[in-house]
């Protein structure tokens, strides 16, 4: 053993790790915890999801700290105090990663939660309830031309700006043959069934999404095609709490819709 390997590290490397691996390791624990607590129903959402940023600031401070430890102790050759910080740094970044990669998202989308393939006339819940302050909220962005708009024109107008490619789809098969394919997709998806009426054509669901166990309530209204054979399938897709929805009710209705199409061809 060497006298640089023998003897501790300067107090200020020691210092300088110390508080390193306790932010860098932390703050992306403290995050996990906060959310099982939200999704166990423990904690309010605004509560954690309002702390993310503030430990995400903290993760990048204890990175930083740990990876200067790691220079520090490796000229100092301290090899076996080099794993904690190691670790830091790598849960740090990885925790650093996943929420910048949520926050660019919410830059990308618009501030709204109600997505329909029917804007004049979207399928309304009857088993489910639709929260009581659906669109009560609904940011203008710091745009002049939606600022002038109130709240319901300014969802519509998000709306057909980011969604225009989410429309009604014609499947070949009756209403109650549509209904029995959803209720197959929605099973496998593991998504909880509230209705479904072949009768009606109406089938309502809720999707459990995320680490922080968020709902997000699925109505369909299928009805026989005006037009020809077939059915005509609308849905609609609404987050129960929050104001932005970072995209996931648009890709819902997407990829449900998809895959209801392929469910039906033939």
């Amino acid at each position: 053993m060497t006298e640089a390997t023998a003897r501790a590290p300067h107090p200020i490397v020691s210092w300088i790790v110390r508080l390193g691996v306790i932010l860098g390791i932390g703050a992306p624990v403290v995050a996990v915890a906060m959310a099982l607590a939200t999704g166990a129903g423990m904690l309010a959402w605004q509560t954690s999801l309002g702390s993310l940023r503030t430990l995400t600031y903290a993760a990048m401070a204890g990175g930083a700290l740990s990876l200067i430890g790691i220079v520090a102790l490796l000229f100092g050759k301290h090899f076996r105090r080099m794993l904690w910080p190691a670790l830091a740094v790598l849960l740090a970044g990885g925790f650093v990663g996943y929420a910048s990669y949520s926050f660019g998202k919410a830059a990308t989308v618009p501030p709204i939660h109600d997505i329909t393939t029917d804007l004049s006339n979207p399928p309304a819940f009857e088993t489910l309830t639709l929260r009581a302050d659906n669109r009560e909220v609904v940011p203008d962005g710091g745009r002049a031309d939606l600022a002038a708009l109130d709240n319901a024109a300014r969802w519509r107008e998000w709306h057909e700006e980011a969604y225009a490619d989410i429309q009604p789809i014609v499947v070949p098969v009756s209403v109650p043959d549509a209904i029995a394919a959803a209720e197959q997709l929605v099973e496998e998806r593991g998504w909880e069934l509230a209705a479904a009426d072949p009768a009606t054509g109406r089938l309502e669901a809720t999707d459990t999404v995320s680490i922080y166990r968020f709902k997000d309530d699925v109505v369909l209204r299928i009805t026989p095609n005006p037009n020809g054979e077939g059915s005509i399938v609308h849905m609609r897709s609404v987050s129960r709490v929050g104001v932005s929805d970072l995209g996931v009710n648009a890709e819902r209705i997407r990829a449900f819709l998809a895959d209801l199409q392929a469910a039906t061809a033939g």
